[in-house]
């Protein structure tokens, strides 16, 4: 039986220049009296592009370090309930996103009441159109990033405008985008390819595909559209693949590109979107034989050749961007791999079972190939 489990989003509006108009409507979503929950590189776009519209603020917080610790989101909900705060504004990528999830369901957990979200994205993971969210641990012996699905964090209303890329670090947003890649072929784990999200994240692929296989090198994206080599159309046309590929999270289970990628971020720090550039297109040919003929719809090809000629289409992709392709560009030293497997194989057993027999030394096997 295929099913669509649909999230409690009232809203998605997009277009070229349209931010300010958006955010001075947010009230008819029910973000009054919010905090915008930001980070410091965003100054000058919260500063100039997104306060000016908001109606009675109560203030921004901006102690948003990477994979949501557990202690930002204590201080979170915290300003929250000083400022009086009855919704979020996040404006910036996944971790953003992620901590306004989690102060909101620490805020129903407190009062009772979840605090409603509008979200302006300024990567392509599409962290703003899911529930999901994650939190780091960190009083254990090591931490752990755990992972969250609250129907009730979903963001009501998302604001998809270009003008919300123009200054992402390079790096980031490119690698944001492989993760956006991640969420539709990992998103086809569970689902049958007439479901919604096979034909969505199809589109959502190939879009791009569209844009990145053209872009230029080492250039940031200002300086891109100064030389005409990308333009703001572009940027919108990734935010669309963004959504299109992350079109149906409620009804999907994502798989070890994923939960390999919580791991590396949450316990041992490498950059959250950065993790499916290393994992992504191993993890397929890994596991193709799990995916079978369903990623077909995702990359037409002669029988049996879909999941080999999608993995070396994002593989050139990642190596084109400049993009780190190998854990080994980080700052971990290979004797973690161990540890690496023994949290995967401890709390994501179904997902490790995806490479087939004797999954347990395949994996091993695989983390040394990621190496």
């Amino acid at each position: 039986m295929n099913q669509l489990t649909c999230l409690p989003q009232d809203s998605v509006i997009w277009g070229e220049n349209i931010l300010a108009t958006a955010v001075s409507r947010f009230a008819e979503y029910g973000i009054e009296s919010p905090i915008t929950f930001t980070v410091t590189p965003l100054t000058e776009l919260n500063d100039t592009c997104l306060q000016p519209h908001i109606k009675q603020g109560v203030g921004v917080f901006t102690e948003l370090p990477a994979h949501v610790p557990d202690v930002t989101v204590e201080k979170g909900l915290q300003a929250c309930l000083r400022l009086g705060a009855k919704s979020i504004i996040a404006l910036g990528g996944g971790s953003v996103l992620d901590a306004a999830k989690a102060v909101s369901y620490r805020h129903h957990q407190q009062t009772g009441h979840f605090l409603p979200i509008a979200a302006l994205p300024t990567t392509l993971s599409g962290s703003e159109f899911s529930h999901y969210f994650g939190i780091t641990e960190t009083a254990g012996p090591e931490k752990f990033k755990r992972s969250y699905a609250i129907r009730e964090t979903t963001p009501k209303v998302v604001v998809i405008d270009p003008v919300l890329l123009l200054d992402t670090p390079r790096a980031l947003l490119l690698s944001s985008a492989i993760k956006g890649m991640d969420h539709a072929v990992e998103g086809m784990r569970k689902v049958r390819t007439d479901h919604p999200h096979a034909i969505m994240s199809a589109s959502g692929l190939q879009r791009f595909f569209n844009v990145l296989e053209r872009w230029p090198e080492k250039l940031e994206t200002r300086r891109a559209i100064d030389h005409g080599l990308v333009t703001r159309h572009d940027l919108l046309q990734l935010q669309l693949a963004a959504w299109q590929c992350y079109f149906s999270p409620a009804s999907v289970i994502y798989g070890l590109s994923h939960r390999i990628g919580h791991i590396l971020g949450g316990t041992f720090g490498l950059p959250h979107s950065a993790t499916s550039c290393i994992t992504l297109a191993p993890v397929i040919r890994a596991c193709a034989d799990y995916y079978g003929a369903k990623l077909d719809i995702l990359s037409p090809a002669p029988r049996g050749l879909a999941a080999e000629q999608l993995a070396e289409r994002i593989a050139n992709l990642v190596v084109s961007l400049g993009l780190p392709s190998r854990i080994s560009c980080f700052d971990i030293d290979k004797s973690q791999l161990t540890k690496v497997a023994e949290l995967l194989k401890t709390h994501y057993p179904n997902e490790v079972d995806d490479l087939g027999g004797n999954a347990s030394a395949k994996l091993d096997l695989l983390l040394e190939r990621l190496w």
